[in-house]
């Protein structure tokens, strides 16, 4: 559904004499700058617990709204009916990504990020629970219990690995461009081989995106987020997982068809 812009990114010069040793591993990396410079620890540890705890808060919100969606048959026949209701929520998704990446002073002032980010979470939430609402019961809780697994993989691996993926960035945005041009293609000529094919490549590609952007966020790599920017590094988390979400749903909505 979005990838937000890549804004707000710093090199990350911080102890340059030791690179090869602190893009190897972030728990390290974390562990040498507690003694190090604890003023700056303790930046990093807040701003990396902050990011979670407002993304977890988007994911319950979002999660909630799939399992009423789901197992609710009233509010799944009235959002079946009334399909009007996505596309008024996808308008105030897009205004809210516009508000929150174009606006910098939106984006950083409290409590205005969070006002806008909350009601792109809602909008989000009505978005996915609709699309959740049109699948069966099993292939939701199939989908939610594979996503789960995967970016939590995803995030682990992340943390540990030496690859930088943030050096990756630029290719990645072409392959979304790709990949929005293989949709066209998939409305056309509306195979369903097609569309699991166009499913699986969003779910890897967006999963390659939540990589970088959890390195981003630990700031142990070349490129790494600004601590006042933790409002968008949420945003971009929750997006990838999200649209992780959706193209797993979609691969096993189609495979049962």
């Amino acid at each position: 559904l979005f990838q937000g812009p890549l804004i707000s990114l710093v090199p990350n010069n911080f102890l340059s004499p030791f690179p090869h040793i602190f893009n190897h591993n972030f728990l390290f990396f974390l562990f040498f700058i507690r003694f190090f410079d604890n003023r700056l620890f303790l930046i990093c540890f807040g701003f990396i617990l902050q990011v979670y705890l407002v993304l977890t808060a988007q994911l319950m919100v979002t999660f909630g709204f799939v399992a009423v969606f789901t197992f609710v048959d009233q509010v799944k026949g009235f959002v079946i009916r009334n399909t009007w209701t996505y596309f008024l929520s996808y308008g105030i998704f897009f205004v809210s990504v516009c508000v929150i990446s174009c606006c910098g002073n939106v984006r950083r002032r409290h409590p205005w990020n969070l006002v806008a980010l909350s009601i792109l979470t809602l909008s989000m939430s009505y978005m996915v629970g609709v699309i959740a609402s049109f699948h069966n019961t099993e292939s939701v809780i199939i989908a939610v219990g594979i996503t789960a697994v995967v970016c939590f993989s995803v995030i682990i691996f992340s943390m540990q690995t030496k690859y930088d993926f943030t050096s990756c960035y630029g290719v990645l945005f072409v392959c979304l461009i790709v990949l929005f041009i293989f949709s066209i293609l998939c409305i056309i000529f509306q195979n369903m081989i097609l569309n699991i094919v166009y499913a699986g490549l969003g779910a890897l590609l967006f999963t390659v995106f939540l990589a970088v952007d959890t390195q981003l966020l630990l700031g142990n790599k070349e490129l790494s987020l600004s601590p006042e920017e933790y409002v968008f590094a949420a945003l971009n988390l929750y997006t990838d997982i999200i649209n992780i979400f959706l193209y797993i749903l979609a691969i096993i909505g189609r495979a049962r068809e």
